[in-house]
């Protein structure tokens, strides 16, 4: 069994700044691609930030220059630092592991329960 737990969401003033936390335990033999996606009321889920195994980023164009992911490959886990905050960045965000369990087995994908963001004065 994989868990994912996600943490570091709430309400901020616009301009400000969170940090999300995307931690994966359980069965685990290696960890390919991590993202975060984000979805508002509404709108579509959409793909925020991806890290590689390699450490290579990659970011939508709304997020860039203010979002940053990165990863601990020792601790599993994932982090999304958002500075500058726009209300429009207002969505529950979800992390998104590509991950194998077994040596033989094939690479699945998990996710995240969520957290929201709120951005709002």
């Amino acid at each position: 069994q994989v868990q994912l737990v996600e943490s570091g969401g709430g309400l901020v003033q616009p301009g400000g700044s969170l940090r999300l936390s995307c931690a994966a335990s359980g069965s685990i033999f290696s960890i390919n691609v991590m993202d975060w996606y984000r979805q508002a009321p509404g709108a579509q889920r959409e793909l925020v930030a991806r890290v590689t195994s390699g450490g290579v980023t990659n970011y939508a164009d709304s997020v860039k220059g203010r979002f940053t992911i990165s990863r601990d490959n020792a601790k599993n886990t994932m982090y999304l630092q958002m500075n500058s905050l726009k209300p429009e960045d207002t969505a529950v965000h979800y992390c998104y592991v590509e991950m194998k369990t077994t040596y033989y087995g094939a690479p699945l994908g998990y996710w995240g329960q969520g957290t929201q963001v709120t951005v709002s004065s």
